[in-house]
């Protein structure tokens, strides 16, 4: 797509193309929280499915976090623009207590969750979000002050899977100034959630650096363009790790699988890393390790294929290694303490 100014609305050719691998979808759900972003790709969508003789039906979900006395009041906005694009429209709450640490992270992961229910009842099979190229360089930014690997650095995928459904963000190249700029043209109004200007949260803080870091050629374009960069080398590291996986690793039963350790031995650590986080994964009950564990253990299994035996646990996984084998199976339950 040729790159438009930062105060060019989106065409209707541009919508086309950007909602292009929808249309033969039966339902998608649009994650609609009022913003500007999230308004944006309503009222696009809006515009391109009345286009289509036959298109996917439109349904927009507003998650009412219950964080701010404003809230509610912004979803019943969002359902009234809602019903005047003709798009069917329901808000959902997060209900119980919410945490003192880790907010923005526990939100999402409801948001994500309420987002899931609501297109797997409308039979939806994508979830679209609003992503913008400024979200995706301060995601970038946020992976890189916590170093994270080529897999982290990718940062967000345009689509991915997410409990059989496809997590789709069809803005991720925009800008978000583009996207006001739609808006203003069309006369639509939109809410502007004051935490995005809380400095108590990382994504605003580092958003307060990017003017400095513009001025040393460090923008959303070029950062976007990094990501681009990594999420190309991790998919031929996945690639290649599906190959080396194929002849060295096998099941052994019901949640055991084994490597040969003499030819894990001679992988290049990223590639032994891929191996070992997929079969801990496979068979773990407490989610994927941390990458600098998974190098932890990686730097123990290189010293046991050298004469060494051991046995850890990590992530509710067993990993036992000798000169021959690597075995990795369900740890045992943790006992409790009276």
């Amino acid at each position: 797509m040729v790159a438009r100014p930062a105060n060019h609305p989106i065409s209707d050719p541009e919508a086309k193309s950007l909602f292009a691998d929808f249309r033969a979808a039966p339902a998608i759900v649009l994650a609609v929280s009022g913003g500007p972003d999230s308004t944006a790709l309503m009222w696009l969508a809006a515009r391109w499915r009345a286009k289509l003789k036959r298109g996917p039906r439109l349904l927009a979900v507003t998650v009412d976090h219950g964080l701010r006395a404003a809230s509610a009041r912004e979803a019943r906005d969002v359902k009234q623009l809602a019903a005047s694009l003709r798009i069917d429209h329901r808000t959902l709450k997060w209900a119980g207590a919410k945490p003192k640490a880790g907010l923005p992270a526990a939100a999402r992961d409801a948001r994500y969750e309420l987002l899931a229910k609501a297109a797997k009842a409308a039979k939806a099979t994508h979830i679209v979000t609003a992503h913008t190229s400024d979200d995706q360089a301060e995601t970038l930014l946020m992976r890189l002050a916590r170093g994270s690997g080529v897999a982290g650095l990718a940062a967000m995928a345009r689509q991915s899977a997410r409990g059989g459904l496809v997590l789709a963000r069809p803005l991720l190249d925009i800008p978000k100034a583009r996207l006001v700029a739609t808006l203003e043209k069309a006369g639509v109004g939109f809410v502007t959630d004051p935490t995005n200007h809380d400095l108590a949260f990382t994504r605003p803080r580092l958003r307060t650096l990017m003017p400095a870091l513009a001025e040393e050629g460090i923008d959303a374009r070029s950062l976007t363009r990094f990501a681009a960069r990594m999420a190309r080398a991790n998919a031929a590291l996945e690639q290649i790790a599906d190959i080396v996986a194929r002849s060295i690793v096998r099941a052994a039963g019901p949640g055991m699988i084994e490597f040969d350790a003499r030819a894990f031995a001679t992988l290049p650590d990223e590639v032994a890393l891929r191996l070992l986080a997929r079969a801990i994964g496979s068979v773990a009950t407490e989610g994927q390790p941390q990458l600098a564990k998974l190098e932890a253990l990686l730097a123990a299994i290189r010293s046991a294929t050298a004469g060494r035996r051991f046995r850890q646990t990590l992530a509710g996984a067993m990993i036992s290694a000798s000169d021959d084998l690597i075995v990795i199976g369900r740890a045992p339950p943790r006992r409790s303490r009276a």
